[in-house]
């Protein structure tokens, strides 16, 4: 490569975004199509998803049943998923001979379990399409020139003019901080997709067991977010799909209020008076049986049930025929609204998603063209979009980059 090159379309990123951008404009005509990806590696973000299996999308086919998935980016998502969506994605994959399989949670991954496969269909399908990707090119300046375009300054200290600019940087700084020196403004990211730490040390001896079907309410400064699902108890706090729901939701609250607030957790997703009714029932009923062994709310395993007898100093080893009123009272609270204090976030869910981008308002979602400057392009997450946890971000980089490399494929033909 040159020291000073003349291109029709620079894509800025090696991601999941800046693949998808790049071919879909290469095979509809543009001509000289150049990845440029700051790191040794393109395409890692994609290797390490979802354990090493990449989950690449969400069997959620209905356009307008997707995009509710997205905390941030619902409404401009609506138009762009009726365009490319689920299963737009799964047949462009297929076409390109990559196997897939759903699971029953609705995640679908490569029939092999591998996600070499999905980058080698994206590295082939690039190089079929004459796209030519290079590492360790950071970007570290553009210039926007009216007529000619736009000049590129790398770190080696390289110049490259480009009509367009297509950046998909996802959430690292580097593609903000380009965006904002070309006149865009940045909501400030923070974390989504994490795990919560809790002050509730008794959790620590049920680490590793899962409830299904439990109902979380977290409240943040007066702001109530719900979610329902499955919840994994770790050493420190809680994890599984319906809490990386919940900190996806409220990652922006959480963020302002330092990760400190009150979680209420209903167990066993019944009413509280539902709840009393049960064990009357049981105590009725089961009268001689140990309160250990037989108990109504078989979704709780039997560690955990122990553990809420002890907490409101009931002896497991009792009969249900000594449980007293009070005992129910205290019992059927643990179960249906048992508090907890939120003192901190865990670990990333597997997606490292971020939380805000640049603004939406300042881009096209019919050509993912921004508005404040023509020719350049946005895809993936460098945007103010994130989604829960289950595909829902690899679908958003493969639409907006699928719509993207459209428009500046019809700009091109345009031109000439």
């Amino acid at each position: 490569m040159g020291s000073h090159l003349s291109i029709q379309l620079a894509v800025i990123g090696g991601g999941a975004a800046g693949f998808m951008g790049a071919i879909t404009a290469a095979e509809r005509g543009v001509r000289s199509v150049l990845i440029f990806e700051a790191t040794q590696k393109t395409l890692e973000k994609v290797r390490i998803s979802g354990g090493g299996r990449c989950n690449i999308t969400n069997a959620c086919w209905d356009p307008t049943e997707l995009a509710p998935n997205y905390p941030r980016g619902e409404i401009a998502l609506r138009g762009s998923f009726s365009r490319f969506a689920t299963g737009d994605a799964v047949s462009w994959f297929e076409n390109k001979g990559l196997n897939l399989i759903e699971e029953e949670d609705g995640r679908i991954f490569p029939k092999s379990n591998s996600s070499q496969e999905v980058i080698d269909v994206l590295s082939k399908s690039a190089q079929k399409a004459g796209v030519k990707c290079f590492t360790q090119m950071a970007v570290t300046k553009i210039d926007y020139v009216k007529q000619k375009g736009f000049i590129l300054r790398f770190r080696d200290k390289r110049l490259i003019t480009a009509q367009t600019v297509l950046i998909a940087t996802g959430g690292n700084p580097s593609g903000h901080k380009l965006a904002v020196s070309l006149g865009h403004s940045l909501i400030k990211p923070n974390p989504s997709l994490f795990s919560l730490k809790l002050k509730s040390p008794w959790l620590e001896s049920c680490a590793g067991i899962s409830v299904k079907n439990a109902s979380l309410k977290l409240l943040l400064d007066k702001k109530e977010f719900k979610q329902k699902g499955t919840i994994l108890v770790t050493h420190k706090g809680l994890s599984g799909p319906s809490i990386l729901r919940l900190t996806s939701f409220a990652a922006r609250n959480l963020y302002s209020q330092n990760y400190k607030g009150d979680l209420y957790i209903n167990w066993v997703n019944e009413n509280n008076e539902s709840i009393r009714n049960y064990l009357k029932d049981f105590r009725q009923t089961f009268a001689n049986n140990t309160i250990k062994n037989n108990y109504p709310f078989k979704m709780i395993p039997k560690r955990l049930w122990v553990i809420f007898l002890n907490r409101v100093s009931i002896d497991p080893s009792n009969r249900w025929s000594s449980l007293s009123t009070n005992d129910e009272i205290k019992l059927s609270e643990i179960l249906g609204n048992n508090h907890n204090i939120v003192n901190g976030k865990g670990p990333f869910g597997e997606e490292f998603v971020t939380a805000g981008g640049i603004k939406l308002n300042q881009v096209n979602f019919k050509s993912m063209e921004s508005r404040i400057c023509r020719g350049l392009y946005f895809a993936g997450e460098v945007l103010d979009i994130d989604g829960i946890t289950g595909g829902f971000n690899f679908q958003h980089c493969w639409t907006s980059a699928w719509i993207a490399g459209h428009a500046i494929a019809s700009e091109a033909r345009n031109k000439n």
